[in-house]
């Protein structure tokens, strides 16, 4: 699998990362360092004792990653999140809502990082 199919696999955009990292060969190495960095973890730890601030610097971590990637649907979820947190701003979800989106970053993030394995398994 190259990286190209790899993106046309998780949704991801390969041009957007293609632009911000220029080379195949850095796209590589930071699309298989994603499983590992521990960046989307962090927010899904964070999510168990929702602290505001915690939530905000992890989902906005995440949301930089995620774009500098182009993973826009991760970036999209991560930036929603962090500006229901970002500090100075009046929370617009529920807690449940919060949990549900929280839920659904992890599954995103389970189906790519599959496809980052196969695709690291050659």
């Amino acid at each position: 699998m190259t990286i190209q199919e790899l993106y046309g696999k998780i949704g991801g955009d390969y041009e957007q990362a293609l632009r911000v990292l220029r080379m195949d060969k850095l796209l590589d190495k930071h699309i298989r360092k994603l499983t590992t960095s521990g960046v989307i973890d962090r927010v899904l730890e964070a999510g168990k004792s929702p602290d505001p601030n915690e939530l905000f610097e992890a989902a906005h971590a995440m949301k930089g990653v995620c774009a500098n990637l182009g993973l826009t649907r991760m970036a999209e979820a991560a930036s929603e999140l962090a500006d229901e947190f970002r500090p100075g701003t009046g929370r617009r979800l529920s807690d449940g809502e919060v949990a549900d989106r929280i839920r659904r970053i992890g599954e995103m993030y389970r189906t790519t990082a599959e496809e980052i394995r196969k695709y690291e398994e050659g």
